[in-house]
């Protein structure tokens, strides 16, 4: 389900970016609701003004959570992890328009690691067989699909092989990973410079045993079924929005946790999700089995 609706500007005249006079946008709960929110209501209620519209400001429950609500014509505009951006682009339609940038203005990455501490008695990837494993969601892209993908290039089945633990966030399976909750987990590289900002992280309490390549950022994506006018003036609002307007602890959020290096977004496209799709064959997942 999706969670109670926040309204975040004003209601207006309707005009051809919201014909019915309110868009709702959509995020994914890759961190708790407290944590998102106080980001995402001032990003919304500057796109808001520009468009004159109410936007309504969603976090969702999960990740699948939010496929659905696209699926349902319930999301007008929706900020996807790049796994489930794969299964509401097939499933929702969803239209990817925009995504954060880096320091240089391009398409921002992050990467995904599979990490033990120190003393745990692991010191190589092949030896987490059998051992509790945090993973984030299972919808989540760095927080599932590339820690399975790499246990699974190691001869360890990312499902049975391990005593898998969902901690519900990348901040959660951080923070069993750090208490020594569990023997080994995922942990973004977004994760690290959030805990790092919030002097929580240092390099010589984890063991890297595995990272994956650069992976996409979020992409935002809008409904496929909205007025071709709509679509436009909602993507053009987005690559127009300038992110230091916005307060700088909201800033060093969205550094820290989207790799927002860039003061603007810049367009997206679907084909750097290619080797999601490859991974999401090659490991069968498919929505059903997502939770």
């Amino acid at each position: 389900m999706v969670a109670p609706a926040t309204t975040i500007a004003n209601a207006q005249t309707s005009n051809a970016a919201c014909p019915n006079g309110t868009l709702t946008f959509g995020v994914e709960p890759y961190e708790d609701a407290a944590v998102l929110a106080p980001a995402y209501q001032p990003l919304s209620d500057a796109l808001g003004k520009t468009l004159g519209c109410t936007i309504q400001l969603n976090i969702t429950s999960n990740y699948t959570a939010e496929i659905e609500a696209m699926r349902n014509d319930k999301l007008d505009i929706a900020e996807f992890g790049p796994l489930a951006y794969v299964f509401a682009q097939k499933l929702a339609n969803a239209e990817i328009v925009a995504t954060f940038s880096d320091s240089d203005g391009n398409p921002a990455t992050y990467t995904a690691s599979i990490t033990t501490w120190p003393g745990s008695g692991i010191t190589d990837i092949s030896q987490v067989g059998g051992h509790s494993f945090a993973y984030s969601d299972p919808a989540s892209t760095s927080g599932h699909l590339y820690p399975a993908f790499g246990l699974k290039q190691n001869g360890i089945d990312p499902d049975t092989g391990v005593q898998a633990v969902y901690a519900g966030s990348h901040t959660s399976s951080f923070e069993a990973l750090r208490n020594h909750k569990v023997d080994a987990g995922e942990l973004n590289s977004d994760q690290i410079s959030a805990a790092t900002a919030a002097g929580e992280y240092s390099p010589e309490q984890f063991v890297t045993l595995w990272q994956s390549e650069p992976i996409p950022q979020d992409p935002i994506t809008v409904r496929s079924t909205l007025p071709p006018d709509a679509k436009q003036k909602i993507k053009a609002a987005l690559l127009a929005f300038d992110f230091t307007s916005l307060p700088d602890d909201v800033q060093k959020m969205f550094n820290s946790d989207v790799g927002m290096e860039g003061t603007h977004m810049v367009a997206d496209s679907d084909s750097y999700f290619d080797e999601i799709r490859s991974l999401v064959s090659t490991l069968n997942i498919d929505l059903n089995s997502l939770g």
